[in-house]
């Protein structure tokens, strides 16, 4: 082929190529910005700072900070089924539907409306640091029927890592919170922030007279996938016995709410729901 033949088209290829990376550069400006690959968790100015947590214990039973000592792996013979002889079951065929973090100013009204309107009692896991700022709601969750259950002061992920004393320190400071709200109301369970279990931990809310919570389903609302994810994955894997984990709190939880209003009655036709017994330990 001529040299010149070849010069023209070098220079028709260049052309052609400055012309497509202008489109694409058109085009992406013309777009709107993308958002970033975070966690999805919308927190509104008011909400707790814990909106973030880690994947699920079902892949990480520990700590995500923790080295754990030998201690710390030991089992529990509690007979639990799941980390550290935590509950997953309701030890029948009903299906217990639990709530995390709250209370919350504006979702666990609405959360407690809707399981008002069905008829529904649930397990509500509270934090400390809200029980004390809203103490009027864990009155109402305790007035309408539902359970309660400690689920430490501030959302500690990290609090099985921590010596025992620190722990007690932890679920007592809580449980106190919730008594002074409610008194005498009972609390049979403690739930660790993130499914972060440790032997301690177990071992202390044992001895403290609270089963250690866990879950056998987990939508990962917190992580704000929408309304249609979060109900088929409790519609999916949600069988006979079953603990169900949601969030009434910790960040934008509109989408749990909207889940709830298509969850609650096909659960009902097929299960009964029940709050955890508050006498069982």
């Amino acid at each position: 082929m001529p040299r010149s033949t070849l010069r023209a088209t070098g220079v028709v290829t260049l052309v052609a190529a400055a012309l497509l990376g202008s489109a694409y550069a058109l085009g992406r400006s013309l777009l709107p910005d993308q958002p970033g690959h975070g966690t999805g968790v919308t927190a509104s100015v008011n909400s707790p700072r814990y909106g973030d947590q880690p994947p699920s214990p079902a892949d990480s039973p520990e700590a995500p900070s923790a080295s754990p000592t030998r201690e710390d792996r030991r089992p529990s013979a509690d007979g639990g089924e799941g980390p550290f002889g935590s509950l997953v079951s309701t030890g029948s065929s009903r299906v217990a539907l639990t709530f995390d973090d709250g209370p919350d100013p504006l979702y666990t009204p609405e959360v407690l409306a809707l399981l008002r309107e069905y008829n529904v009692k649930a397990t509500f896991c509270v934090v400390g640091e809200n029980v004390e700022s809203h103490p009027d709601l864990v009155q109402q969750i305790v007035a309408e029927g539902h359970t309660l259950c400690n689920h430490s002061w501030n959302h500690d992920i990290d609090l099985g890592t921590r010596p025992p004393d620190e722990i007690r320190a932890d679920l007592l400071r809580t449980n106190e919170a919730i008594r002074a709200a409610v008194p005498g109301a009972p609390i049979a369970y403690y739930r660790q922030p993130g499914g972060a279990w440790t032997y301690r931990v177990a071992s202390v809310c044992g001895e403290l007279g609270m089963a250690p919570l866990h879950w056998a389903v987990d939508p990962a609302d917190w992580t704000v996938p929408g309304v249609a994810k979060i109900t088929a994955t409790v519609l999916t894997q949600t069988a006979p016995g079953a603990i169900v984990l949601m969030h009434d709190a910790g960040g934008d939880r509109a989408g749990t709410v909207a889940a709830l209003r298509y969850l609650l009655p096909e659960l009902m036709s097929r299960f009964q729901l029940e709050a955890l017994p508050t006498g069982t330990t």
